[in-house]
């Protein structure tokens, strides 16, 4: 086991290193020169020539590159351009919102799909489950962004159960911040669960073409008890593939609906940083958030073998 984990451990660093890169790469060559957006257009050479220096843009790319990725070994982000603030005081400020929204929505995501995929493989072939698979396509098809906007139509405008966007903070309490929550939550959750009903589903049928499924079923077990206690756990091998892809995905993919709601977390922050050219927050914060999908991939390796002692032994 402590084998299996190092060798992830190593491919996860090697996974940093390349990212960084690519990153810092990526953000080096996007047009617009910070110094020049801030001071505005009428801004004198020398003006801006000042502030790059302070703003250490005139520094070789090499020694930013090592000045970025050390600072950020040691908590050290960097400074913002625009906020004039740490760049981890920002990112603090909206994971408090970002981390929350993720779980919440994968929460919703896993409350929903494993019934109905259980539902579904329990009920193969028969209308029940033509509607379920149905109901999911027609879930993964639609964007996120236009549940997002039948949700506040429906239930902010019309019914006004819930506002229509902003977050009143976790000091006004925990049930107002998971009210601000929920909309978006639902709206992210919604294509996420079709996508893990369908793969519950058919993981669950195909194990329960296995030997020992019907070696089970000629002890006297019926289709619904073979189900539960023996299809269920080899099953969930796919299904926690899925569940750490899409935690990922919810954690660094929610900009859109983050937009939407008006909500002050990671991916509003990072849209408002591309528009104000503030590059040290997008790439530390774009960096952040590929160190925290590598870093569940890595837990979902680990749960793997935990689920699955063949693979820990396999080389």
């Amino acid at each position: 086991m402590l084998r299996f984990a190092a060798t992830r451990l190593v491919s996860l660093t090697l996974s940093l290193i390349a990212a960084s890169l690519v990153i810092f790469a990526v953000i080096q060559v996007v047009p617009g020169d910070p110094a020049s957006f801030m001071l505005g257009l009428n801004a004198q050479p020398d003006t801006v020539a000042a502030l790059r220096d302070e703003l250490g843009l005139n520094a070789p790319l090499p020694a930013r590159y090592l000045d970025w990725v050390g600072g950020m070994l040691t908590g050290d982000f960097g400074r913002s351009y625009t906020y004039r603030v740490p760049v981890s005081d920002l990112i603090l400020d909206r994971l408090w919102v970002s981390l929350p929204l993720a779980a919440y929505a994968l929460i919703l995501s896993t409350a929903i799909a494993f019934p109905v995929g259980l539902i579904a493989a329990a009920r193969r072939g028969r209308p029940t489950d033509f509607t379920i698979m149905g109901a999911t396509q027609l879930g993964i098809a639609v964007p996120n962004f236009w549940f997002a906007m039948l949700l506040v139509l429906f239930f902010a405008v019309n019914l006004r159960w819930f506002s229509a966007g902003g977050f009143p903070g976790w000091e006004a309490g925990v049930l107002p911040a998971l009210k601000a929550l929920t909309l978006p939550a639902v709206a992210l959750a919604l294509p996420q669960a079709s996508i893990l009903a369908r793969v519950m589903r058919s993981a669950l049928i195909e194990t329960l073409g296995q030997d020992y499924i019907r070696t089970a079923r000629a002890k006297g077990l019926n289709r619904r008890q073979a189900l539960i206690r023996h299809a269920l756990r080899n099953a969930l091998i796919p299904v926690l593939t899925i569940i750490g892809l899409q935690f990922s995905f919810l954690l660094a993919g929610a900009i859109i609906i983050e937009n939407v709601f008006y909500l002050p977390g990671l991916g509003r922050l990072i849209f408002q940083g591309i528009t104000q050219r503030d590059l040290i927050v997008v790439e530390s914060v774009v960096m952040l958030l590929v160190f925290a999908v590598i870093l569940v991939t890595f837990l979902v390796d680990i749960a793997y073998a935990v689920a699955d002692p063949r693979l820990r032994h396999r080389r």
